[in-house]
């Protein structure tokens, strides 16, 4: 479990530490194009989720965030799923909630700055990546992976009792 905080802990700071480089020098000129009308930086406060949504729920996300960290944290440390990719994206998940619940908690929203404009994309930001990268990569465990992990386990148990008889 500490290599589990470590990582999660390093990934905050470095969402922490990308936030306060756009406080301080995105805020005063806006928008930075990194390739024009692709990439920008562009710094936007935002009070909700992506595109803004449930705007004005700060403490049922921070509320939210603290469960679903809570309960991801239960799992990897009671070894109830035993995966190394159900292990690599909790620490994502969590993470990306401890990221943004540090802004909701301090100033009520988010610092949002990578501006992806080749599509209509929402200004979003490291712990955006996060929670999305850590998300899907536990919705294709779940989906291709859950119950392989025991199945084999059982396997195996089950073959060691055999050649103990």
């Amino acid at each position: 479990m500490l290599l589990f905080f470590l990582l999660s802990a390093a990934l905050v700071a470095a969402d922490q530490i990308t936030k306060a480089l756009a406080v301080a020098y995105l805020k005063p000129v806006t928008t930075v194009p990194l390739i024009r009308d692709v990439l920008h930086l562009t710094y936007r406060e935002n009070t909700g989720a992506a595109f803004s949504i449930l705007s004005g729920f700060r403490w049922g996300f921070v509320i939210l965030a603290v469960i679903v960290c809570g309960i991801l944290i239960y799992f990897n440390a009671s070894r109830k799923l035993d995966s190394k990719l159900f292990y690599a994206s909790s620490i994502l998940v969590v993470a990306g909630a401890i990221g943004n619940v540090i802004d909701r908690i301090a100033t009520g929203a988010v610092v949002d700055f990578i501006d992806f404009r080749l599509i209509d994309f929402p200004v979003f930001n490291f712990a955006d990546i996060c929670l999305t990268v850590g998300v899907a990569l536990m919705f294709i465990y779940f989906l291709f992976f859950y119950g392989r992990d025991n199945k084999t386990a059982k396997t195996e148990d089950t073959s060691d009792e055999d050649n103990r008889n």
